[in-house]
């Protein structure tokens, strides 16, 4: 079973979903969990605070350096994800499908195989 990331973005400027569509996006992706720790898929997953809330540390020849904000300056950032296993990246990507229904755009990517062992 190989590891896959399911990142869902948020971008800075979009439309905010009314709170009946949270609550529905909520709802479902509730559904998705259940069923990814049903399925045997589901290894972790969870929402994330917005970027104004992140703080980047560096260490540069030996000194530690801290900077508020995201790593990236872009207006897209990471809003949450799930980290699964599956058979193969077409079994990834029938989860993301029901992500993407739920929460919008998802981006797939799989472990490195270090990360697998």
């Amino acid at each position: 079973m190989r590891q896959y990331l399911l990142s869902v973005h948020f971008v800075e400027g979009a439309p905010t979903p009314s709170d009946e569509e949270m609550q529905t996006m909520f709802r479902e992706t509730g559904r998705i969990n259940d069923d990814m720790q049903a399925a045997g898929a589901w290894v972790f997953g969870g929402g994330l605070t917005s970027p104004d809330s992140a703080t980047v540390v560096r260490v540069e020849n030996g000194a530690t350096a801290m900077s508020d904000g995201p790593f990236a300056e872009t207006k897209e950032h990471i809003a949450g994800f799930w980290v699964i296993k599956c058979a193969d990246l077409d079994a990834a990507l029938a989860w993301a499908e029901r992500c993407a229904a739920a929460c919008g755009p998802v981006e797939v990517r799989p472990f490195d195989d270090l990360s697998q062992a």
